[in-house]
């Protein structure tokens, strides 16, 4: 019994103690000291700026942690359970601090320097101009520069990793007041409190969600990264109104994956210099701010900002080991507020870098969030792109195989929603924050709602021009109302059938009717799908049948607008030179996964003339002969490459997302004579090629050369080049801006086309001028060709007759001993939207109505 009472007495004893010392230290943890004090060196007694003072032991926290200020003080509060700091810096050897339990204390470091200390490695109290001469910040950076190539990716023979990427936007900086609307009665389940705003009481809309898991190989020699795609999920919109595919290209286009090891890092479609880029000492300044000697390899903390606020830079920290091979272990950058970059209110980088078996640095996770805005505190639209890497190995060779076909391939098979689900449960390397939870769910329950079918139904008119109805959409609405020289006032009303109606089959019509001429224009065609998908989406394969009744201009191939377009009614000169043209086509397309396509095409055409236009031969006695139609069947080709081309799909047409990568173009027309009433023989041959060429911080250049050849005899300009022309106010970028319609005629051409945007590198740098936030443009066209004799009116009576004006002068020519030239220079990114060129054309000015001269504007949206 008595040992049983001691026993009992003892463990009673032990849990006193214990509870007492919890308490003494749950009561110590919840009391702070604060520590004040000075950091100089030992031998000269200067202040040391920025060297890092941090308590030992405490978790990383606000307080725990802070950098000298330039007068060499600091000043920490942390609990007094924590007797120890630390405090480093760069040439210094670091040294521990013990401090009592007083609640304030102020003490003084002296730092002993390191005999290994570069000499030149200098810290002044008082400010100077910048320099990169004998800066030790920037032999730093000129060190990593050195060693780019050993520390990134593609330094490696062999690498591969799994990949987890996500990509979430929202709308951002929603007001109570906003949010509490009538309206959205229906919708409060959407809107969220925004923990990250800046201000109490915002709100965010969260409706993009989509995310990938991939497995990544990367081959150095011969060079090929290959992704397998192993799961994908997505919160979509009705194909109705969205092509989910192209907005989910065009998010990632704007949100790309961040190199930081490029010289160039693409964003928002414009070109950032990195940091870390070979020329980065000319564009940027750097500082050492920190040292961190808390982890194996040492650290240096390099901030960074641009020379010119203005230009497309970063501004930031670096984390460079200091094992000699200066790898970037984290980054975390942003942009300046007076940077010339549109609609961006705000914009964040965080690059962290784990070591592999070799101790080499990759890239473990990139996280990049962009919020844009039309105003600084207005509602606007935040996006955040977060991409994860793990199990990353180096030298693991992998057969051919694995790196054979295009650079990113689907490699599942999971159709239902659930399987995806629970792949994504399984396999997702970082979790879903509440907000991201929230948007499948959401997006499909909003569909359902009524009130948001009828506004997006209001928004597809808006923007594209087509109003749903049933099974059908009507449109364009831009189209209903126009006015041309011949036509007078001309109505139109058209539409086309949707998915709804069939999956395989589309049809398409509109009638049109001019007052002056008191004409009926139509026309009537059927597209059969066969691959059972939209012939609006890739990859397309159909084949249409059409007939179309209308008016066209000669020369004018309107890719992307309607010549029936009202705002193409309004033009410069006088041009009453129309065709009126019956056409039966017979089109077949195919496009393939790796952007190539291919389209075969067989038309016969009556074309015959309108207006001022005539159709005349005048023979060697004098005698004039009149042609009131002429006939053609044609045969053509056409091919074309584009590769890694990425595009948002419109429902009028797509609109294209360029890269580094050009695009080229093959045609093919057969003219086949006395087949259906085919009149003429020849071949013509067309070539062209574009290609975007990015130049860092000097902008961007567009660059289209193409050239034409057609063979045959006795062929009339109607079947020849028309090159073509613009007269009316806007500038057109694939067009003469101050050629007249039916001007130049050729058998054989070259053509060059530059537009140069320099993105406000010059602008950026004037004083007052720069807060404009102005970009110059350049431009350049040129185009030179001829007839052959037996396709020229002026050597051969077997071809139409040149083009006369009003005044019965000449005002069709081919060229002369040198080629149509024209350039412009211009402002563009006024008001954010708007290009305004004054085109100088440069030669051939005594033609019949040649502007010398003229401004011309487009509207342009750009960041």
């Amino acid at each position: 019994m008595e040992y049983q009472r001691s026993t009992s007495a003892i463990t009673k004893t032990l849990f006193l103690l214990a509870t007492v010392m919890f308490l003494s230290i749950t009561v110590a943890l919840g009391q702070l000291k604060t520590v004040q004090g000075i950091v100089k060196d030992s031998k000269t007694k200067e202040p040391i700026a920025y060297a890092t003072v941090a308590v030992v032991g405490a978790p990383s926290s606000p307080g725990s942690a802070m950098s000298t200020q330039e007068s060499g003080r600091f000043t920490l509060k942390f609990p007094m359970t924590y007797t120890k700091i630390r405090v480093s810096s760069i040439g210094y050897d670091y040294k521990d601090v013990f401090v009592t339990n007083d609640e304030t204390q102020q003490i003084e470091i002296l730092m002993d320097a390191q005999d290994n200390t570069l000499d030149e490695v200098v810290v002044r109290a008082k400010k100077r101009k910048y320099t990169n001469k004998e800066n030790p910040a920037v032999a730093l950076i000129r060190k990593v520069i050195e060693n780019k190539s050993k520390n990134r990716l593609t330094g490696q023979q062999f690498a591969q990793y799994d990949q987890y990427e996500k990509i979430s936007l929202g709308l951002s900086n929603l007001s109570e007041k906003f949010v509490n609307k009538k309206i959205f009665k229906n919708y409060q389940f959407l809107f969220e409190l925004d923990d990250s705003a800046k201000t109490a009481n915002k709100y965010l809309l969260p409706a993009f969600m989509e995310e990938k898991l991939s497995k990544v190989y990367y081959r150095k020699d011969p060079k090929k990264t290959k992704q397998y795609i192993v799961g994908e999920q997505r919160a979509q919109f009705d194909p109705k109104f969205i092509d989910n595919d192209g907005l989910s290209a065009y998010f990632n286009k704007l949100y790309e994956s961040v190199d930081i090891y490029d010289n160039n890092i693409t964003l928002v479609t414009n070109q950032f210099l990195s940091p870390i880029a070979n020329s980065s000492p000319t564009f940027y300044k750097f500082f050492i701010t920190d040292t961190i000697k808390t982890q194996q390899p040492w650290l240096v903390e390099l901030s960074f900002f641009p020379r010119n606020k203005a230009d497309m830079l970063f501004k930031g920290q670096l984390y460079i080991t200091l094992d000699g091979n200066y790898a970037v272990q984290g980054a975390n950058m942003t942009v300046a507020d007076d940077i010339n970059l549109n609609f961006v209110r705000d914009m964040n980088i965080e690059l962290k870098f784990d070591q592999d078996e070799s101790k080499r640095f990759y890239l473990s996770q990139s996280t990049l969030g962009i919020d844009f805005s039309l105003t600084d505190k207005g509602t606007g639209i935040r996006g955040n792109r977060t991409v994860n890497y793990k199990n990353y190995k180096t030298g693991v060779v992998q057969p051919d195989s694995i790196y054979s076909g295009p650079e990113t391939v689907i490699a599942y098979n999971i159709s239902d929603g659930k399987g995806t689900r629970k792949l994504f449960d399984a396999q997702r390397q970082i979790p879903l924050t509440k907000n991201e939870l929230n948007i499948y769910h959401n997006i499909d329950t909003l569909q359902q709602i009524p009130s948001f079918k009828t506004f997006m139904d209001i928004a597809a008119l808006v923007f594209s021009g087509y109003k749903q109805a049933g099974p059908v959409e009507i449109g364009p609405v831009n189209t209903f109302y126009s006015f041309n020289p011949v036509e007078g006032f001309r109505l139109r009303v058209g539409g086309r059938t949707t998915e709804s109606f069939s999956k395989r089959f589309y049809a398409e019509s509109y009638a049109a009717y001019g007052f002056k001429d008191e004409k009926w224009k139509y026309f009537l065609s059927g597209t059969y799908a066969f691959n059972n998908k939209s012939v609006y989406s890739f990859p397309q394969h159909y084949i249409r049948a059409s007939f179309q009744r209308d008016t066209k201009i000669p020369g004018q191939a309107l890719e992307f607008i309607q010549e029936d377009n009202f705002l193409l009614s309004f033009k410069r000169g006088d041009n009453e030179n129309y065709i009126y043209n019956d056409v039966y086509r017979i089109d077949y397309r195919k496009e393939f996964e790796n952007r190539l396509s291919i389209g075969l095409g067989f038309n016969a055409t009556k074309q015959s003339p309108a207006g001022t236009l005539r159709y005349q031969i005048i023979d060697q006695d004098g005698q004039t002969r009149v042609f009131n139609e002429i006939n053609s069947t044609e045969l053509s080709v056409n091919v074309r490459y584009a590769p890694h081309e990425q595009f948002y799909q419109g429902k009028l047409y797509r609109t294209p997302i360029f890269n580094k990568y050009p695009i080229f173009n093959f045609n093919y027309t057969a003219g086949l004579k006395d087949v259906f009433k085919g009149e003429y023989s020849y071949h013509n041959f067309n070539v062209s090629a574009f290609k975007r060429f990015y130049l860092s911080q000097f902008g961007y250049a567009d660059v289209d050369v193409a050239g034409t050849y057609i063979a045959g005899k006795g062929i009339p300009f109607p079947f020849l080049t028309i090159h073509r022309a613009n007269q009316t106010y806007a500038y057109q970028l694939n067009s003469y801006n101050l050629m007249n319609f039916l001007e130049f005629v050729s058998d054989h051409h070259v053509s060059a086309n530059v537009q140069y945007y320099m993105n406000g590198f010059l602008l950026n740098k004037i004083p007052v001028i720069k807060q404009l936030k102005l970009r110059e443009v350049f431009s350049f066209k040129a185009v030179y060709g001829g007839l052959r004799d037996e396709n020229n009116p002026d050597h051969s009576n077997q071809v139409f007759d040149f083009q006369k004006n009003a005044n019965n002068e000449q005002s069709s020519y081919t060229f002369a001993s040198e080629p149509y030239m024209e350039a412009s220079v211009g402002l563009s990114n006024i008001f954010k939207i708007l290009r305004v060129d004054y085109v100088r054309r440069l030669n051939y000015l005594n033609h019949p109505g040649a502007p010398k001269s003229g401004i011309r504007a487009r509207v342009k949206f750009d960041f």
